[in-house]
């Protein structure tokens, strides 16, 4: 008879968090055959050219460790890109890094400057990775609520939430789960908030290509007292439609990248050599980012005219991809018992708003994602026509 021996009892150093909503929804998505509206990846491929240039770079033999900080073509065709877009001068040999995506950025950003008991401010809802990061360095998650129905910033409850031990405040535009994009008043506000202080600002910018009707996305970089301060994240995957390659990038003064990459050296230490290749040689052509705008814009008026005679109220959706809406007229179910609902019975999963809050405020709000073939978005608006 076997004898079963006992593995070791670990205390969790993050004992609230369990499966993310994203994977819970996907796979109930899977398992009913339910249009997967919930999680925020692509169901079209990249281009074909991009691929074209990392098999080339396979085939060239480029398959071994490249620099720790990223091959230098890439990191020169990222500063060459910010400088173009957002006026700020980026060394690519000490102020850009590129990473194994960009939660793996900001996990690594969160480790390298937050010590046991630092406070970091968190804009609710935010991105689910956030926290657990903060939890990870030792840290103290300050929550501060967005406004809720609109999502825009509240300036005054920020600025009360920071104390002496405020060590960083990470901010997310275009906002996902929101769709919000921060103004450039938004922006100044903020850099006047913390001139003077010591506080580090993790600027998530990873939709920083999907800002609509007419709008600018004002990165971090374009203000300088914010770029002085700023860790600037972004991901080739949103911007290329290959999430599943996990690449993305970090942009920092030279100081601070310093104390980034001594850490990002530990946890990935460096990042898929032929899709680096690839990624520079393509991004010698800018068309394909320059244009993200118009190409998620018409998908998300599509999707919008779609719902426009439907029950549900729609938010704004001035960036990203994702299009919430309010769910009061069309069910009394909470907003995760609804989307489970919905996932079953409708045959389109979505994701509950509450699940971006750590005490899963519900608003009766729910998050679609658009960024799928046009004949996906069209068979999941016949279901919702349903409703």
């Amino acid at each position: 008879m076997r004898t079963e021996i006992p593995s070791p009892s670990l205390q969790s150093k993050l004992p609230t968090v369990g499966t993310t909503v994203f994977t819970v929804m996907s796979e109930l998505a899977s398992a009913t055959g339910a249009v997967n509206l919930g999680q925020g990846f692509p169901d079209f491929d990249g281009d074909s050219r991009l691929v074209d240039e990392v098999s080339k770079a396979m085939q060239r033999g480029l398959n071994q460790y490249p620099p720790m900080a990223g091959v230098p073509a890439l990191r020169e065709a990222v500063a060459a890109k910010m400088q173009t877009l957002y006026g700020h001068s980026y060394n690519p040999n000490s102020e850009i890094t590129i990473t194994a995506g960009a939660t793996q950025a900001i996990i690594t950003v969160i480790l390298a400057v937050v010590h046991p008991g630092d406070e970091v401010i968190v804009l609710e809802p935010c991105y689910d990775s956030y926290v657990p990061n903060i939890a990870l360095a030792g840290g103290v998650v300050v929550r501060v609520p967005l406004t809720p129905g609109t999502f825009r910033p509240d300036f005054n409850k920020m600025a009360a939430a920071i104390t002496p031990r405020t060590r960083a405040i990470v901010i997310n535009s275009p906002h996902n789960p929101s769709g919000t994009v921060w103004s450039q008043e938004d922006m100044l506000q903020l850099q006047q908030l913390l001139a003077g202080t010591e506080i580090v600002l993790v600027s998530d910018e990873v939709y920083e290509h999907m800002v609509f009707d007419g709008q600018q996305h004002q990165s971090a970089a374009r203000f300088p007292g914010l770029a002085a301060r700023s860790f600037i994240v972004s991901s080739f995957g949103k911007t290329y439609h290959v999430t599943g390659w996990k690449v993305g990038y970090v942009a920092a003064p030279a100081s601070m990248t310093r104390e980034f990459r001594k850490v990002h050296q530990f946890n990935v230490f460096t990042v898929n050599t032929p899709v680096q290749h690839g990624l520079a040689a393509y991004m010698g052509d800018p068309s394909p980012y320059l244009g993200l705008p118009q190409f998620y814009q018409r998908k998300r008026d599509l999707f919008r005219a779609g719902l426009s005679n439907s029950r549900f109220r729609m938010l704004p959706s001035e960036g990203t991809y994702f299009q919430c809406v309010d769910i009061s007229s069309v069910s009394d179910l909470n907003e995760v018992d609804f989307c489970h609902w919905l996932t079953r019975e409708v045959g389109v999963a979505a994701i509950p708003l509450s699940a971006f809050y750590a005490n899963g405020f519900d608003q009766r709000v729910v998050r679609f994602c658009f960024a799928k073939k046009d004949e996906t978005l069209q068979t999941a608006l016949q279901r919702l026509s349903r409703l």
